[in-house]
């Protein structure tokens, strides 16, 4: 018997992203939902070759559903997952809300899924931040080989991880700069098209932004707590697919070389690496694709036993919604669920 999953945000970038995957991945549904607010009820979303229309979240009966997937943000989660959790369904949530909770588990499935089965708790998984899932897939293996014990990470964020009003913007900006009207800045702070903007989310006391805590907190969660990392992330004219540039400090000699095969043969992980124009991956080409790319591995002669890379993933999938499912396949392979009866 298949399951019943509830796809909630079904209408954004990375909802939408949701049921394109399931459907991808055949996951073994019998019936998915699209849900979302109020103001969304009755668009329409895909779900392989079928057409789905959104029901309202706050009229669902949640009582024979077995998965939801929650991609509405931490308000909507902070107040539904709970209610959801309680008539049984397990939650995996793509906002930050339940991240930093100590009886939720946050996973990475190539990283830490031995620490799935901790659902229980709350019924509630958490998805990491985008820029964070990509960063552990690629520093897992190397972990494992090496010991990290210091990572300094700069990001180069596309705009949809700040959802559709933020692709749009971009869009629009771009738009006025070749027809040479005024550059008007809503969603962002300043205006992005041909521009950088190195601020995501807000600004906390000691001057880092709220994107940079939760890379150094996430990181620390999913990989290891002795970690130390810092981070910078900036916001690129870029539509989908985040990139970052790492800079790594084992406490064990590593070479280029060796990192570029423990790399090749690890989960999630594929390596485009040939030291000429042209032989990496830039978000353009890793948009639309499953696999966390690494590129440019190198040695730091800066310190010792030192690596310096670039990591490529496309953020609305293995950043959200893969990552996710991924997350819902492992609660059901490792038979940690089972779909409940549902009325004839």
């Amino acid at each position: 018997m298949g399951f019943k999953v509830a796809v909630v945000g079904a209408t954004g970038n990375v909802g939408r992203e949701m049921m394109n995957i399931l459907s991808e991945r055949e996951f073994p549904a019998d019936e998915v939902v699209a849900l979302a607010s109020r103001k969304s009820m009755g668009q329409e979303v895909s779900y392989g070759d079928k057409t789905l229309k959104t029901k309202a979240l706050d009229h669902y009966d949640f009582s024979d559903v077995d998965i939801c997937l929650m991609s509405a943000g931490g308000e909507v989660s902070k107040e539904w997952s709970p209610k959801i959790a309680a008539a049984g369904a397990v939650v995996i949530d793509n906002s930050s809300a339940w991240r930093y909770d100590a009886d939720v588990p946050l996973i990475v499935p190539e990283v830490n899924a031995d620490a799935v089965a901790g659902f229980r708790k709350k019924g509630i998984i958490a998805n990491p931040n985008c820029s964070t899932a990509q960063l552990v897939v690629a520093l897992k293996p190397l972990h494992d080989r090496a010991k990290i014990t210091r990572v300094v990470v700069s990001t180069y964020q596309s705009v949809s991880g700040a959802g559709k009003e933020a692709m749009e913007e971009l869009f629009s900006q771009t738009k006025s700069v070749f027809q040479l009207n005024e550059v008007a800045a809503k969603k962002f702070p300043k205006r992005i098209a041909f521009n950088v903007i190195p601020q995501i989310d807000v600004f906390q006391d000691d001057g880092f932004t709220r994107e940079e805590w939760k890379m150094v907190v996430e990181t620390k969660k999913i990989l290891d707590p002795k970690i130390k990392l810092v981070a910078t992330c900036v916001r690129v004219p870029v539509f989908v697919s985040h990139s970052e540039a790492v800079n790594i400090e084992f406490e064990n000699p590593i070479t280029a070389d060796e990192a570029r095969d423990i790399l090749r043969s690890a989960p999630g992980c594929l390596v485009i690496d040939k030291r000429e124009p042209g032989g990496y991956v830039t978000p353009y080409e890793a948009a639309g694709e499953d696999a966390t790319y690494i590129s440019r591995i190198r040695e730091d002669a800066t310190v010792e036993n030192g690596l310096v890379m670039w990591i490529v993933s496309d953020n609305l999938r293995k950043g959200a919604a893969l990552n996710a499912v991924q997350i819902a396949e492992c609660l059901i392979n490792r038979k940690l669920i089972a779909a409940k009866q549902k009325a004839a």
